[in-house]
């Protein structure tokens, strides 16, 4: 693998640039890098990112930062000098170098504002040689010796790029909201007006979601005067993510995942990571009597006289209606929002190779253990994707080192034809 291109330029980009610039340091082979990202190096954990309003806390520790957790199996008998090479890009070092470890410290290791984390990542991204490219991915195509991405400028011009293996990373657009009404906020349109001091006033709002976007959305509306504020989710409850070290134990090391039956991999990512709020957050919502969560999918939207009246289906009782002045659609990104950027025969390679039309369920089933989708002869590594099959802590921030090392490992030997080979299309 000469060439990996990587779609968008936060921690798992940054965590991948570390690495192979580390490799290199120590005389070991790695690939280029090129990050291709339309807005910032770590944009998504900035103001004008559409995610949040850079203010509020980093939702896990930034010691797990793009080298964590420093355990490297990328090269028997080099491991540890490649975890000394990575320390040169910890959060630690970063503190260090700006002067602020000491007095983090003190103060009790306190988890980073949004646009502070930020910050990191650009640190990390200025001491990397990674190729940063200003654009838009706006295709990918199959070629003879990998992928064909077509890059878009913000002046609408294009170009083209030929690598050998692309990375998926990102949740996907912001500004998508269930349904068009003045009252119903995209999350970006949140955050832009929470940002600007702008949110309409409201004496009852509501916050679709149970998973970290709802619950920072919830600890901004909270700030604000408000009769109620409702938290509208499928669960039956709000549920705190699960913070012991058996649980982060398998986010940090997902070696034990493959132990684990397929019930029990869902059990793990439904306790502690999809449709839960940080325990922080969620200390912060007890204690608001304001607080509510309603049980229940948004089925139907109806304007009633300005405001938004929505119904509510629970399978076991009949539909219900709420009236809200305000409500926010925070159920979080797309998963296979990448889909759109690929052309029919990128598409006929990926469907070949997950045995079916594209559902979540076949890619996520056909994710290996270096991250990216078996069956194919380039690389197409999907992290976001990989909790259930591989374990929990790739999508997020929870083992970017493991990640890193998994996405830069050398192939091994092929055991079974790709899917250009099943197709006719050798190269």
């Amino acid at each position: 693998m000469d060439t990996v291109l990587v779609v968008g330029a936060g921690p798992k980009a940054l965590a991948v640039a570390a690495k192979s610039q580390a490799l290199r340091a120590i005389g070991l082979p790695a690939p280029r890098v090129i990050v291709v990202e339309s807005h910032a190096v770590g944009g998504n954990w900035l103001p004008s990112g559409g995610w949040t309003d850079g203010q509020h806390r980093l939702g896990t520790s930034p010691e797990k930062d793009v080298g964590f957790p420093y355990h490297s199996t990328w090269a028997r008998g080099r491991n540890r000098e490649i975890d000394a090479a990575m320390r040169d890009f910890s959060w630690n070092a970063f503190l260090i170098e700006h002067g602020t470890y000491a007095e983090w410290i003190d103060r009790g290791r306190p988890a980073p504002q949004h646009h502070v984390w930020a910050r990191y990542l650009q640190w990390v991204g200025r001491k990397t040689d990674m190729e940063l490219i200003a654009g838009s991915v706006t295709g990918i195509a199959a070629a003879a010796d990998g992928w064909l991405v077509t890059v878009t400028d913000a002046g609408g011009g294009s170009s083209e790029i030929d690598c050998d293996a692309v990375m998926i990373t990102g949740p996907g657009r912001s500004d998508r909201a269930f349904t068009t009404h003045p009252k119903v906020l995209s999350i970006q349109r949140f955050w832009d007006l929470a940002g600007r001091r702008l949110l309409p006033p409201s004496s009852r709002a509501a916050v679709i979601g149970g998973g970290e976007t709802a619950g920072s959305a919830l600890d901004e509306l909270v700030r604000h005067e408000m009769l109620t504020v409702s938290v509208i989710s499928p669960n039956a409850t709000l549920y705190t993510r699960g913070e012991s070290f058996f649980e982060n134990s398998l986010y940090s090391d997902p070696t034990k995942w493959s132990t684990l039956g397929a019930e029990e991999r869902r059990d793990v990512i439904r306790r502690t990571d999809r449709g839960v709020f940080s325990v922080r957050v969620q200390e912060t919502l007890l204690g608001d009597n304001r607080v509510h969560h309603l049980q229940g999918r948004v089925t139907a939207m109806a304007d009633q006289d300005g405001r938004v009246a929505l119904t509510l289906a629970n399978e076991r009782r009949a539909d219900q209606v709420h009236t809200f002045d305000l409500v926010v659609d925070a159920t979080g990104g797309q998963p296979l929002w990448f889909l759109d950027l690929f052309d029919a025969s990128a598409t006929d390679l990926l469907e070949l190779a997950v045995g079916g039309p594209l559902t979540q369920a076949r890619i996520e089933n056909a994710i290996g253990y270096d991250l990216a989708v078996s069956g194919l002869d380039a690389k197409l590594y999907l992290p976001n994707m990989a909790a259930l099959a591989q374990g929990p802590g790739f999508p997020n921030l929870s083992c970017l080192g493991e990640l890193s090392d998994r996405v830069l490992r050398p192939d091994p030997a092929r055991r079974r034809p790709g899917a250009r080979e099943r197709a006719g299309l050798n190269r």
